[in-house]
């Protein structure tokens, strides 16, 4: 059964929808983490900590893809709400050809700019060669990861979600076969690391570039356009809110390695490089869902459907309570295993991630609702709203508590700094969605 964006959706057709998103960003967070294994167990805890220090510059400079991919969709869903499909189309063809271009401009910027970047970050001795090197290889790659980050939420815009799972699968087993070639067999180390990571990425990116390029049965194509800069802006501002998430988490992040090293050294960096892996597939399931659904609700909202948007907001934020209490008694419970996994070989890091790792997964129960209502507002084009969701949960909560905390409990300041941010950010988008419900009668 096909399921369009126009159908009212239960929660088992709300389910089946989101699926493939909520998947397809598993399996990309799943690959990131296999990369780190195979850094960390044969490559060595240098080279681990120097990925992870290195991977949110690279975050940030990718993070233009977010922003057209969601604020491109929430402004492509609402013009298809509206009737208008070629207009739908040429937005759509606009926004993949500026992104590219975008792609291109940073990848040379940041190849160049690389060492002095990574030093001014606090990286040095064999660690800044070991950034240097990775992130450079990874920025060949950059205009495809921008595509590939971009197409996730055209996908679901076009009603291929399925579509965008296969090649978010394709370019994770890429990824997952190269890496256990290019480190585990072959003795390429850190920089076979970051080949295979390019490599997948050249597949996420361009595959979907050549089936958009032709005839398909999806809603959508790239097509000759012509410069819409009301609407390339409308989109940058829709999306603004992800694009500001995605950099200001990765600046956030870049301060937790100040901090770290600070009060923990290098093994903090490699500790707190493990969290993230785990972080990055657990909140997946709240990135894909959100993904998933804001198509659904622009559409609704151009058709000026509100019986819909109440329905998808109510159903939305059970299934996301559903997520969070999951999330947090799995990440209790695999605690240990997984610590194991990536730092077993060491024993003092092993017992630092451990107790990291317990109270870490508590901001699992509180940020999906943030997540999801910065989502939910972009996909209503108010990127006002979405934006400042975004920006207090990651840069005012996050930052004031990581510099706090730490002051009064050290290192576990640290982990609990994330817990009690995601917490705040919780309440607020609460506040959020009563604030404007009469506005947008959902």
């Amino acid at each position: 059964m096909v399921i369009q964006l126009s159908d009212h959706f239960t929660y088992k057709k709300l389910l089946r929808f989101t699926l493939p998103s909520i998947v397809m960003m598993l399996f990309t967070s799943i690959y990131g983490v296999v990369d780190g294994f195979f850094v960390s167990n044969f490559v060595g805890k240098t080279p681990f900590a120097a990925v992870n220090f290195i991977m949110p510059l690279l975050m940030v400079l990718g993070a233009v893809g977010s922003m057209f991919g969601t604020g491109g969709s929430a402004l492509i869903g609402k013009t298809m709400g509206e009737g208008d499909m070629e207009k739908a189309k040429k937005q759509f063809s606009l926004f993949v050809y500026v992104s590219a271009a975008c792609g291109l401009v940073i990848a040379v910027l940041g190849i160049i700019y690389m060492r002095p970047l990574a030093a001014l970050l606090g990286a040095e001795g064999q660690m800044l060669e070991d950034c240097v090197l990775y992130g450079r290889i990874i920025l060949v790659a950059l205009p495809a990861f921008v595509l590939q980050y971009e197409f996730q939420s055209f996908f679901v815009t076009a009603e291929k979600p399925q579509l965008g799972l296969y090649v978010t699968v394709a370019a994770g087993v890429t990824n997952m076969v190269l890496d256990a070639l290019l480190v585990a067999v072959f003795p390429f180390g850190l920089a076979g690391a970051a080949v295979a990571t390019a490599l997948s990425q050249m597949v996420g990116g361009v595959v979907p570039l050549i089936y958009f390029s032709r005839e398909n049965t999806s809603l959508l194509r790239l097509t000759r356009t012509s410069f819409d800069g009301k609407g390339l802006l409308k989109a940058c501002a829709n999306g603004a809110s992800e694009f500001l998430s995605n950099i200001s988490m990765s600046v956030v992040g870049m301060l937790y390695n100040v901090q770290l090293i600070k009060y923990a050294g290098e093994d903090g960096v490699a500790a707190y490089g493990t969290l993230m892996y785990v972080n990055f597939c657990f909140l997946a399931a709240f990135i894909g869902y959100s993904v998933g659904t804001a198509p659904i609700i622009s559409y609704h909202f151009g058709a000026k459907n509100t019986a819909e948007l109440k329905s998808l907001l109510k159903k939305s934020l059970v299934i996301i309570g559903i997520f969070s209490v999951s999330m947090l008694i799995l990440g209790e419970a695999l605690a240990k295993p997984l610590s194991l996994m990536f730092v077993g070989y060491d024993k003092d890091l092993l017992r630092m991630t451990l107790r990291g790792f317990l109270i870490f997964s508590f901001c699992f129960l509180f940020a999906g609702v943030p997540i999801f209502g910065s989502s939910f507002f972009t996909a209503l084009n108010d990127g006002l709203v979405s934006a400042l969701i975004s920006f207090l949960r990651t840069v005012v909560f996050q930052v004031a508590a990581v510099m706090i905390f730490p002051l009064i409990w050290q290192l576990d300041g640290i982990w609990i700094s994330v817990v009690a941010a995601d917490m705040v950010a919780a309440i607020v988008t609460a506040a959020f969605f009563v604030g404007n419900k009469k506005k947008y009668q959902y």
